[in-house]
């Protein structure tokens, strides 16, 4: 991966307090897992960024290696790479998907970005 794609994936999972790279929209998820994945956010009332790397070919491959995770959805929080679909079920369930967005929301500049 080139060090263009690097800092792009860089800058997009910090822009935001939470990103997914994932099969779809958050309105229109296309896999179960990103369902699955945006229905946990949901729940605690993150505001979600997303990337649909159905519409992205570069984000599909490049986020995986970014990344070192081998599937899609992924998701970022505070800029962080927290994992995909199980992990973030696991996470609400325990309640430390809410402390975890919260953190972030509550550390991102006021006015720096608005949800995609």
């Amino acid at each position: 991966m080139s060090d263009g794609n690097n800092s792009r994936f860089e800058q997009e999972t910090k822009a935001y307090p939470v990103v997914i790279y994932m099969k779809g929209s958050p309105d229109f998820p296309m896999c179960g897992f990103s369902k699955g994945a945006v229905d946990a956010l949901a729940a605690v009332k993150a505001p979600i960024a997303y990337v649909n790397v159905l519409q992205d070919q570069e984000a599909w491959e490049g986020i995986k290696v970014f990344s070192g995770w081998p599937t899609i959805p992924q998701i970022f929080i505070g800029g962080k790479f927290v994992g995909g679909c199980d992990i973030v079920r696991e996470l609400g369930e325990s309640g430390e998907l809410e402390k975890l967005v919260g953190e972030a929301v509550a550390a991102q500049p006021v006015g720096a970005a608005e949800s995609k």
